[in-house]
């Protein structure tokens, strides 16, 4: 199979120029909303919380916003691209050309980390200047960050070919994506949290991505960050799967 044929060329190019094509919304906005988290959460927490020995609260905060910004930008990416096509009646134009559903895929979920990775870029080169950190397993911070926009990309994927209309999609982001995202500690060490509530961060696989690119830079986390790899890379896998599938079928994508 040919990953890299004039069509998958095409189709990444074409992605990534719709959202460098408005940058001001797609970038710079996320790490605006992102300086504003640190800004409102940092000022009124710091000093009062440490989750890790020798950490400081700001800190441990800043790469939880990068994260969280890598991930709901590489949603939104595939999700809006696919939705805005089938409204507007060019998807056509993208399932008429000989491209097999996995350089579809590849193509989508391609551009979707390109734009997750800039954004969680601009996030970090913003606020770090309001910490000192350190970098006790760069690896880590490249895997989990590369893994978790691309499981996020092929999450959008889905839910663009899922849903028909832009309500729908705002409810898989606003009902789905988002609580997902903010229960996965970002703010907070779920080690806080009552043993009940624990038990249901295990269950949410946002936590574990988050958890291992923290884990990057200070070489402390809540799990082991192979246990991590391990679960995040078998639901990257699910979802690959499904949204091939999507794509095989042809699910709502031809009337």
């Amino acid at each position: 199979m040919n990953f890299v044929s004039v069509g998958f060329r095409t189709l990444f190019y074409k992605e990534m120029l719709r959202f460098w094509k408005v940058a001001t919304q797609t970038i710079a906005a996320p790490i605006l909303t992102a300086m504003l988290y640190l800004l409102i959460f940092g000022h009124v927490l710091e000093g009062r919380v440490e989750v890790y020995p020798g950490v400081s609260y700001t800190a441990f905060l800043i790469p939880g916003l990068v994260m969280m910004s890598v991930l709901q930008n590489a949603f939104a990416n595939a999700s809006s691209s696919l939705i805005q096509s089938k409204i507007t009646g060019n998807l056509v134009f993208i399932l008429l050309p000989p491209l097999s559903h996995w350089e579809i895929l590849l193509a989508y979920v391609s551009a979707s980390v390109v734009r997750g990775l800039v954004v969680g870029a601009g996030v970090f080169a913003i606020t770090a200047w309001f910490a000192h950190l350190s970098f006790a397993a760069p690896l880590w911070i490249i895997v989990f960050a590369v893994l978790g926009a691309a499981i996020l990309g092929t999450l959008g994927v889905i839910a663009g070919i899922w849903a028909d209309k832009f309500d729908q999609l705002a409810a898989f982001q606003n009902f789905l994506i988002m609580p997902a995202t903010f229960l996965a500690g970002v703010f907070y060490s779920i080690h806080s949290l009552p043993a009940f509530w624990q038990a249901v961060s295990h269950f949410n696989p946002f936590f574990y991505m988050i958890d291992g690119f923290r884990h990057g830079f200070f070489g402390q986390s809540d799990i082991s960050p192979w246990t991590s790899l391990a679960i995040v890379s078998a639901f990257f896998a699910v979802l690959a799967a499904v949204a091939i599938n999507l794509l095989r079928h042809g699910y709502k994508l031809r009337h």
